[in-house]
């Protein structure tokens, strides 16, 4: 058996949640090279490059699969803003595979199940794009819940992670496990005496802050002996991602704390920094998603420009399993047809027209 001792060096799996507003994308903009899948459209106006917003759970997971396959040489980071909006995508495509209008539909909670087991699949997925070399940093929204202790009387508010209301209790625990660094961030007020009495109140501060460790207001958890709470400045946590050429420094050097590079210092990659951009892609053209019927869902259309799929493949592959005649335009599927069965079992459906491309002497493509 082989014994490994000692630290050993890998990317890291960063969870950062808070109120909107407070900063939480602009810090993830500071990780080394990300590229964002920006589930919400929330960095629009940052300089930062990021793959167009996923329509469906299906090709959020081919964008991610995307970035692992780029490798670290060309991204050190890839950023999920947000994963609650994520979550929404995870649970869409759950009720779609289940012919359900909505989590609630499936009765006896199973919905929430289904969606647990789906996520935790993801969850594993992004693992190994840590284990390719890329950090993993999902970006959250947090949420004041009613909390009380199993052990203790009364009960009291703390902030966590905004991952649907029944829905919390599942996947959130999941997420604050796969993490190796859960980082809230909120701002820090005082109370101070508003009269000579000390009988009433007022805030005043609000300076941004950054707590990593565990509080019974609210879940953070490190394991690089970072203080209690610091300023939101990405100096502060920049030698945890400097792998071996970093000691753990109070105040990093100056390179730790020089912005991300527009550009990955490899051959012109297909990402654009603008969010209008299309996501990239190896097999489609304009001219292919040009000529598909503007009337197809934009979930499937999607999928159908990301791998270069005409409209009479999804037709062919359709019609040879007797769901719809072979002349049925896609515009006429039954929408829970289109989301459950193309879109959520894409894989499949490529699968089944890869194959006719190949059983066909001569394609035209």
């Amino acid at each position: 058996m082989q014994v490994i001792s000692g630290k050993v060096q890998k990317a890291k799996k960063v969870v950062i949640y808070g109120p909107e507003g407070v900063g939480k994308s602009s810090l993830a903009a500071r990780f080394p090279r990300p590229i964002f899948i920006d589930t919400e459209g929330s960095t629009t106006e940052m300089d930062v490059e990021r793959l167009a917003k996923p329509s469906s759970w299906e090709l959020m997971r081919q964008q991610v699969e995307w970035v692992k396959a780029q490798g670290s040489s060309r991204y050190r980071s890839l950023v999920i803003d947000t994963i609650d909006w994520a979550e929404m995508l995870c649970m869409d495509s759950v009720c779609a595979k289940h012919g359900k209008n909505g989590i609630e539909d499936f009765g006896y909670g199973n919905g929430y199940v289904y969606t647990k087991e789906e996520f935790g699949r993801f969850l594993n997925f992004l693992s190994d794009v840590v284990e390719a070399g890329i950090h993993v940093i999902l970006v959250a929204h947090a949420q004041i819940i009613k909390f009380e202790q199993p052990d203790e009387m009364g009960a009291y508010d703390r902030y966590q992670l905004k991952l649907g209301k029944k829905t919390s209790s599942q996947t959130a625990p999941l997420v604050k496990e796969w993490a190796d660094m859960v980082l809230f961030i909120n701002y820090k007020t005082f109370s101070v005496a508003a009269d000579q009495k000390g009988t009433k109140h007022k805030g005043q501060g609000g300076q941004r802050t950054v707590f990593a460790t565990h509080h019974p207001a609210w879940d953070a958890k490190n394991r690089h002996g970072l203080p209690d709470e610091f300023p939101l400045d990405y100096s502060y946590i920049a030698h945890i991602f400097a792998g071996n050429t970093a000691s753990a420094p109070t105040s990093p050097p100056p390179a730790a704390k020089t912005a991300p590079p527009a550009s990955p210092p490899v051959p012109p990659p297909p990402v654009e920094t603008r969010a209008e951009q299309a996501p990239p892609t190896t097999t489609t053209s304009p001219e292919t998603g040009a000529g598909l019927n503007p009337h197809i869902p934009q979930a499937l259309r999607d999928l159908m420009i990301q791998h270069g799929v005409q409209e009479f493949e999804i037709q062919g592959v359709v019609g040879k399993k007797g769901y719809y005649p072979s002349d049925t335009p896609i515009a006429n599927y039954d929408p829970g047809f289109i989301h459950g069965v193309l879109v959520g079992g894409w894989q499949q459906v490529f699968g089944m027209i890869q194959e006719a491309r190949n059983s066909i002497p001569f394609s035209t493509n």
